[in-house]
């Protein structure tokens, strides 16, 4: 009541007083004058920023190519097209046209990749929350992604595209190739904490969380103080997944079943974020199998060997180039809710004949939210202590890592971060 508002007014001014540490004069003006005898402060919802994971929005490419690698693909387009999801495209023959759109050229001198001449590929929707509602725009449910959590901030009273944001990136890259995304995410968090009054509630999916943590080891503690107020990391990857070797070995279709594994793998090969996400010695052990074959066993200490041995070298550059990027898994800085599922099975090892790596591999699986295997998911667990902000985590038994973001308890959740003082 009165008590409330009169604390909040005079730590106000004693704000103002310390030579606005915190405020630009600019901003204070407007939140005094919202603040002093207005209810409508305490009314003031928490800005969202939404960070999705690896394929979690859509892309879009516009072509000029000077070849193509069947009669059926288009060379040219007038106009940019949806590639990432468009499920006409993931068809047999179609999709060697879509690999060949899709995929990226490493090059070893610059250590950065690059489209296919001719193809150019756009994010869409930066800003916005369209693209990772939906990664299909047709709005199929078989692309539903975000949609729930945001309908359901809608309905505490959001407003799309203002108050809860998305904020897309090329997700073929890791954040090393991505400067431009992080200057505009910086750009837009202080936008909408300016505009609210308040601190920014960030939520991140999957790989989105290893980029949130990179963007927050980035920033000085004075920023994150200011315009951070949390971070919702749903299914994060701290320590990489054993999945991605797979993914790299022979291919993974991602359980569509039009697909050939080893087609796709061509293009998920070149995908760095691939690289980036296997895991990490910090976590795994040293001794811990990932790829059997009767010639090599592979451990996270192999790697350089299993690239060489899979026939994918560049592989081993790109892993070097984005090792250091949170290898370390810094504490953010900013209060930490970490959320993730348990008690599904979950890849861990890969068992291959000796027709590794063009060959379907025996699973070996293990705990997990049937991607992230459990002892990645846990690693926030290593900042409680050493942060000053509180670090919570939330194991949720029997969470699938894509349900999570369908899920009543995770979206409850969300709700009691954003409505708590």
């Amino acid at each position: 009541g009165a008590m409330a508002t009169w604390h909040r007014i005079t730590a106000l001014t004693s704000l103002l007083q310390v030579g606005l540490l915190m405020f630009s004069a600019r901003s204070s003006g407007r939140l005094w004058e919202k603040c002093v005898g207005d209810k409508s402060c305490q009314a003031q919802r928490t800005p969202v920023v939404l960070v999705p994971g690896d394929l979690g929005n859509q892309l879009e490419a516009k072509l000029d190519k000077p070849s193509v690698v069947h009669y059926i693909c288009y060379k040219k387009t007038d106009t940019f097209f949806t590639l990432w999801l468009n499920l006409e495209l993931l068809v047999p023959v179609a999709i060697d046209c879509w690999i060949d759109n899709i995929r990226l050229i490493y090059n070893r001198t610059t250590h950065a990749t690059s489209s296919p001449p001719g193809v150019d590929i756009r994010v869409p929707g930066f800003g916005q929350t369209y693209s990772l509602e939906y990664l299909d725009p047709n709005k199929h449910s078989v692309g539903m992604y975000f949609f729930t959590i945001v309908q359901a901030l809608v309905e505490w009273g959001y407003t799309r595209d203002d108050d809860v944001r998305g904020a897309p990136y090329d997700w073929r890259k890791a954040p090393n190739e991505n400067k431009e995304f992080f200057l505009a995410l910086q750009q837009m968090i202080e936008e909408m904490a300016e505009k609210s009054g308040g601190p920014v509630v960030l939520i991140a999916h999957s790989m989105g969380n290893m980029y949130t943590l990179y963007f927050l080891n980035q920033q000085p503690q004075g920023w994150k103080d200011r315009y951070i107020k949390a971070f919702v990391s749903l299914g994060a990857p701290w320590a990489g997944v054993a999945k991605t070797l797979r993914v790299l070995t022979s291919g993974d279709n991602d359980r569509i079943p039009v697909i050939s594994p080893l087609k796709i793998r061509s293009q998920q090969r070149t995908a760095v974020s691939t690289s980036w996400l296997l895991p990490y010695a910090h976590t795994w052990p040293k001794d811990q199998v990932l790829v059997q074959t009767p010639k090599f066993n592979y451990t996270v200490l192999d790697y350089k060997q299993f690239y060489s041995d899979i026939g994918f070298d560049d592989g081993w550059l790109m892993r070097q180039d984005t090792e250091p990027l949170v290898t370390d898994l810094t504490a953010p800085g900013v209060a930490v809710h970490c959320l993730y599922g348990s008690g599904i099975p979950t890849s861990e090892a890969f068992h291959y004949s000796d027709k590794f790596p063009n060959v379907e591999p025996t699973v070996v699986s293990g705990d997990g939210d049937g991607t992230v295997n459990l002892p990645s998911a846990r690693q926030c667990g290593r900042w409680v202590g050493k942060q000053k902000q509180p670090v919570t985590l939330t194991e949720l038994p029997g969470n699938e890592h894509v349900n999570m973001l369908l899920n009543y308890t995770t979206v409850a959740y969300i709700k009691t971060v954003l409505f708590s003082p």
